[in-house]
């Protein structure tokens, strides 16, 4: 059985804000808590900021799960996978979204508002939410992760 996230962190750049906001009241409608860390408008940002916000709060286990947005999401979740623990994948697609929860166990998503429609990005929401790491061969794969991440924090 999944566990389900109660506790989701968002966060975007002034490129993702018009999604972010949409995807907070679409999770709030169905009585997911959003902690959102901004940014709070279209105007041009630098987006680190917020989504270390998010990947902190989702690191430290406050929240259950993160999503982060901007205009491709690609530097975005750059930002997001510099946190120790988190593995944030960047998702264009329904089927990308399922794959990153079932083999990778993605933590945190980043969608890029420039590059897929509204539908498509809360339907990537739902299924990335809804979908259940597969473990097995993909734990493993987790661990080595992990170490990776642990030697790099040694170096």
């Amino acid at each position: 059985m999944a566990q389900v996230a109660t506790r989701v962190a968002i966060g975007s750049d002034h490129a993702g804000f018009k999604y972010k906001e949409r995807i907070r009241e679409h999770l709030t409608a169905k009585g997911i808590a959003v902690s959102d860390f901004g940014t709070d408008s279209e105007q041009s940002v630098d987006y680190p900021h917020f989504i270390k916000l998010a990947a902190n709060a989702v690191a430290s286990g406050r929240c259950d799960a993160g999503i982060v947005l901007g205009g491709s999401g690609n530097g975005e979740a750059m930002v997001a996978n510099k946190t120790r623990g988190i593995r944030c994948a960047l998702c264009w697609s329904v089927e990308s979204a399922k794959l990153a929860k079932e083999h990778n166990n993605a933590n945190m998503i980043s969608l890029g508002q420039r590059l897929i429609s509204l539908e498509t990005a809360l339907m990537i929401v739902d299924t990335w939410l809804a979908a259940e790491f597969g473990g097995g061969r993909h734990q493993r794969r987790l661990e080595q992760i992990a170490e990776i991440e642990i030697v790099s924090f040694r170096d």
